[in-house]
């Protein structure tokens, strides 16, 4: 059953749609004998929305499988980042950490398919259309939350801090905080907004993950294969969705706030995980850096 037309408006265009392009991803993974993590809703959104409906949601819709420059390699971007961040939540709440703020939650359910202790808080934060839509599709799933879960609805390029302690957030207490695929379309000066805000909310013993281009791209990386297929058969130009301002210094003003602050390549988790994307020559992948964080004691 889709979402009444009205609800698709928050993932039918620009960043909305990659919202949904990462559910895709996520499904395909999901069914892979080998996922390195699973999302069992992932496949719901893709078919609720008319744009993404004929996408495909696990590997044997992918003729060219691993090959594929799109459902292979960036979706195996998406399944090893999932990966990744999903065991940073987890490691943060076997550190007694019982908050989790998920900015730009877009369509993930980690609130649904993660296994939180017993009175952890998962807030997430996004634009009420993509926040709409993704209500509609999981009421029609049935889904039962694995943890206390708040939706608050925010323009993150605005001050968000407001409706976030409105809806119960504690800032004496460590937060986890997640910013998975935000900050590449965030105007810089929104970047530095978050940041600051992230510093004032956290309580001691707080984490924070990002994800970030480190440098800009060359003109052969922005003419790779990834870029060009997702234009051509998604109809998401990443590059004109990606802000194109020099990007803050994030990390160093962290660690200028005594953060400690791990700065990894994809290829780091490649690398122990066995599976995810290698380098390749022209890399649409390459300046993508994860970044680890904790707040000082």
């Amino acid at each position: 059953m889709r979402p009444a037309a009205g609800l698709n408006a928050g993932v039918a265009e620009g960043v909305g749609r990659t919202a949904l392009l990462v559910a895709a991803a996520r499904a395909i993974e999901t069914h892979r004998t080998d996922a390195l993590a699973r999302d069992p809703f992932a496949e719901h959104f893709v078919r609720a929305a008319p744009v993404s409906a004929g996408w495909p949601v696990r590997p044997e819709q992918v003729p060219a499988g691993e090959a594929d420059p799109l459902w292979g390699r960036l979706g195996r971007y998406f399944g090893l980042r999932t990966r990744v961040l999903d065991e940073h939540l987890l490691d943060s709440v076997e550190r007694d950490v019982r908050q989790v703020v998920l900015l730009g939650a877009g369509l993930d359910c980690r609130a649904f398919r993660l296994g939180w202790p017993p009175g952890c808080a998962v807030h997430e934060v996004d634009t009420a259309g993509v926040l709409a839509f993704k209500q509609a599709v999981l009421d029609g799933t049935r889904a039962t939350p694995t943890a206390g879960r708040r939706t608050i609805a925010a323009d993150l390029r605005l001050d968000w801090s407001e409706v976030l302690l409105n809806a119960g957030f504690d800032p004496a207490a460590p937060t986890a905080w997640l910013a998975e695929g935000l900050l590449l379309y965030l105007p810089a000066a929104a970047e530095r907004r978050l940041m600051a805000t992230i510093g004032r909310l956290s309580a001691a013993g707080s984490t924070l993950a990002y994800e970030i281009k480190e440098i800009a791209e060359s003109p052969r990386v922005r003419a790779s294969p990834v870029y060009a297929a997702a234009r051509q058969r998604l109809g998401i130009d990443l590059l004109a969705l990606f802000d194109s301002e020099a990007r803050p210094d994030s990390a160093g003003e962290l660690t200028k706030r005594g953060w400690t602050v791990a700065v990894h390549t994809p290829y780091d988790f490649t690398a122990r995980y066995g599976r995810g994307p290698r380098p390749e020559p022209d890399d649409a992948l390459a300046a993508n850096r994860w970044i680890f964080a904790t707040a000082p004691a």
